[in-house]
């Protein structure tokens, strides 16, 4: 009690003593974990949850793309091949079906690397907005662009 008493310490002031050698102590321990609160831990795998969903839709979407893209050159090609001496739209669907394949791979892709950016953004509790071009209207605007110039292909084609 002697170095209490020379440390400032009351010898009524256990409370006091407690304290200090506790706050003594602890400088040399990491700090305690937060607290686990259940809400925060819900809406992390809800906001998880809908970034899987949100991947699972571009999935199918860039399917989509991707298996017109085949359809549209597997069909045109058994077309040419029962018609050889028919009008010559081969390159053109061939391009079309090309073009609808490069979309939807380049779509999936952009979605994957979105997703992976998603998933870090929620393990790291960051949740402000970050502004960034929609994989949406990319996949739109390139899909004006190749119906543009399908439209004016077949257009310019048959005249």
């Amino acid at each position: 009690m002697g170095w209490a008493l020379r440390r400032g310490f009351s010898a009524h002031g256990h409370d006091e003593l407690q304290s200090y050698l506790l706050a003594e102590c602890m400088d040399n321990y990491p700090p305690p974990p937060e607290p686990y609160n259940l809400a925060n831990e819900l809406a992390k795998e809800r906001n998880r949850a809908a970034a899987e969903r949100t991947l699972m839709a571009w999935i199918r979407t860039s399917l989509s793309l991707i298996s017109f893209g085949v359809g549209i050159d597997r069909i045109v090609a058994a077309i040419h091949g029962a018609f050889p001496g028919g009008r010559n739209g081969f390159h053109l669907s061939r391009t079309l079906g090309l073009s609808f394949i490069i979309i939807g791979t380049l779509a999936l892709l952009a979605a994957a690397i979105n997703h992976r950016q998603d998933l870090k953004h929620i393990d790291r509790g960051r949740f402000t907005y970050q502004s960034r071009l929609s994989i949406s209207f990319v996949v739109a605007i390139a899909l004006v662009v190749v119906g543009t110039f399908a439209f004016l292909a077949i257009m310019f084609q048959s005249l």
